[in-house]
């Protein structure tokens, strides 16, 4: 055992120093992202016993973060990408101090708790998706995508077990809030460790080119309708736990118990598959996601109980991996090819892919919505997740289509050896 993990450090070291910055600042940041993700959306739930808020909540993250791809852009040209990618960290604990020092959690108050979340992720994903995208290529983003994952499931046992039994063991409602004050102070060290630790990168601001296009190659308009159908369950992807949990359970220590124990699982599924796979069987873990998201969502909605909110959680947190697993490196090996076609820079596509996202979010919760304020919020919590689960299915298809053309217009993916890929496998069981 002592010698696979030497095997596996030895591998890391092997990477050049950015790529090793870039997973350290990552892994750093990870312990706020279940805190993010679960635990802000189960205090507006707590709040205000409100799944329509929730959702309005997040639909005000998505509509900030666009806005923030095309505002980095600009400032790019002005200040380094690691004062850019630091300030969206540390922008995350400054939204949940907002959101706290809510006296009543009304629109507006959320709106502007959202609107400032939606800042940070903006400035932290446009950075991080284009440092990627620079410090990898197509042989290594798996291993890239897989180590990052292992890492952000391997903290995702801790921290939401840890978080929600506090929570819930603070007491009556007054040290309840007390304890998510403490958890925000918290959020807020973690994101200047993290920035720390990312200027001890030699990060490079992309090669500064025209990049608000509105025309592009047809492989490109392929990739934004992927994104689309990613963007329709991204915001059900965060919120959803925390809604049914909060709704048919109530506590906030089953909510970090469901989540933990299912990354246990993804987080050896995700580093075992990062380390072994290869640009060809991005299809199948694409494949393999979407089916299990869909499977949960539908179990969620047949039983719609306590039985069903575990098995969609459980579901979920392996589906999601394995999803991104995938996904990015599909959408960096696009970017890679029709920016050479089209002779522009990597980061104009970056934000485009934004734009389809956003189109997808805003789809999504629009679906969710609807079914609130036309029938009841339990059918919405019962049948949206279906509803964009099932049409998400057809990304596999669409992904198809993708990686085909693809290959027609860069048909050089490295061949390694079978033999060679046989040992590593072995080696890692």
């Amino acid at each position: 055992m002592f010698k696979k993990l030497q095997t596996e450090i030895s591998h890391f070291k092997s990477q050049t120093h950015n790529f090793q910055i870039l997973v350290l600042t990552n892994l750093v940041y990870a312990f706020v992202l279940p805190v993010i993700d679960i635990f802000v959306a189960a205090y507006v739930m707590r709040s205000s016993n409100d799944p329509v808020k929730v959702v309005i909540y997040q639909l005000t993250i998505y509509a900030g973060i666009p806005l923030t791809f095309l505002l980095n852009g600009y400032l790019l040209k002005h200040f380094n990408i690691r004062k850019l990618y630091s300030a969206g960290m540390m922008l995350s604990g400054v939204s949940m101090m907002i959101m706290m020092s809510l006296k009543t959690l009304d629109l507006v108050g959320i709106g502007f708790a959202g609107i400032t979340m939606g800042l940070s992720f903006g400035f932290y994903w446009s950075n991080r998706d284009y440092l990627a995208l620079a410090i990898t290529n197509d042989t290594n983003r798996n291993y890239y995508y897989g180590l990052e994952t292992f890492f952000y499931t391997i903290i995702a046992v801790v921290i939401p077990i840890t978080i929600g039994w506090f929570i819930e063991s603070s007491g009556d409602e007054a040290q309840i809030h007390t304890a998510y004050l403490i958890i925000t102070g918290m959020v807020f060290l973690v994101t200047v460790a993290a920035s720390i630790v990312c200027f001890r990168g030699t990060f490079q601001n992309p090669e500064q080119k025209k990049y608000v296009f509105f025309k592009f190659h047809q492989l490109w308009y392929k990739l934004l309708s992927l994104s689309v159908l990613k963007g329709l369950v991204q915001g059900f992807l965060v919120t959803a736990p925390a809604m049914l949990i909060m709704l048919l359970i109530g506590k906030e220590g089953a909510l970090g118990t469901a989540q933990s124990i299912g990354a246990i699982i993804a987080a050896v599924i995700m580093y075992v598959l990062g380390r072994i796979s290869k640009p060809s069987d991005r299809i199948k873990i694409f494949t393999a996601g979407l089916v299990l998201f869909a499977l949960g969502a539908v179990i969620n909605g047949l039983l719609f109980n306590q039985t069903g909110v575990i098995i969609f959680i459980l579901l979920l947190l392996i589906a999601k991996p394995l999803m991104d697993l995938a996904y990015f490196p599909i959408q960096f090996k696009v970017i890679d090819i029709v920016s050479k076609i089209e002779k522009r820079g990597e980061f104009a596509y970056i934000l485009n892919h934004e734009a389809g996202l956003f189109a997808g979010r805003f789809l999504g919760a629009g679906t969710f919505l609807i079914l609130a304020y036309a029938i009841s919020t339990e059918i919405a919590l019962r049948y949206a997740i279906v509803i964009v689960a099932v049409l998400q299915l057809s990304s596999i298809f669409v992904a198809k289509k993708i990686i085909a053309e693809g290959k027609l217009l860069s048909p050089d993916e490295p061949v390694i050896d079978s033999k060679v890929r046989s040992e590593v496998a072995e080696k890692m069981v």
